[in-house]
C-alpha cells in the first residue's frame, strides 16, 4: 500500500512538469545554431536549416571560418509572429582576416516550426556593417602614402 502511495505521488509530480513552450524551443534552437555557426561548424548548423534554404545558406556563409571570423554572437530578440513562425534577432561581431577591423551586424532570422522541429527559413541583414552575409564590399584604401605607425624617436640628453 505504501509503495502504491509513493507511485501515485511520483506520477502526479511528473504530470505537473510542463513541456517547454514554442518560444523556449525556438530560442534554444536558434542559440545552438548561432553558436555552431560562430565556431565554423556550418555542417552542424546546416542541420537546422530548411532544405529549400540550405544551398543559399551555405553560399552566403562560405567565408565564415575562413576570410570572415566571428568574434561573438548574441541573441538580440525573439518575437513569435504566430505559433509556427518566429523572428530572431542576432547581433554578430566579426572581422575580415585581411583587415582586422571589428564590425558589428544585426541579422534577422526567420524560423518555422516543422512538426515540432524549428528550422531556419531565411536570414537578412537588419542593420550594421555590410559584408557578413556574402555581400560584395569593395575595400576602400586611403590615397597617398600610409602614415607612420610609430612616433619619431626622441633621445633625452643626447647631443645633436
Amino acid at each position: 500500500m505504501r509503495l502504491f502511495a509513493v507511485a501515485i505521488a511520483f506520477a502526479s509530480t511528473l504530470a505537473c512538469i510542463s513541456q517547454p513552450t514554442s518560444a523556449a524551443l525556438v530560442q534554444q534552437t536558434a542559440h545552438e545554431f548561432n553558436v555552431n555557426a560562430r565556431f565554423g561548424r556550418l555542417d552542424l548548423a546546416s542541420e537546422t536549416v530548411a532544405p529549400e534554404y540550405r544551398e543559399a545558406f551555405q553560399r552566403v556563409h562560405r567565408a565564415w571560418g575562413g576570410d570572415v571570423r566571428i568574434g561573438d554572437t548574441e541573441l538580440a530578440g525573439l518575437s513569435m509572429k504566430s505559433k509556427e513562425i518566429a523572428a530572431v534577432g542576432v547581433k554578430v561581431s566579426w572581422y575580415r582576416v585581411d583587415s582586422g577591423e571589428l564590425k558589428v551586424t544585426t541579422i534577422r532570422q526567420e524560423w518555422h516550426d516543422h512538426k515540432g522541429t524549428w528550422l531556419l527559413e531565411r536570414e537578412e541583414r537588419e542593420s550594421g556593417d555590410f559584408g557578413l552575409l556574402g555581400d560584395r564590399v569593395e575595400p576602400v584604401s586611403p590615397d597617398g602614402p600610409k602614415p607612420r605607425a610609430q612616433f619619431p624617436t626622441v633621445r633625452i640628453g643626447a647631443a645633436d
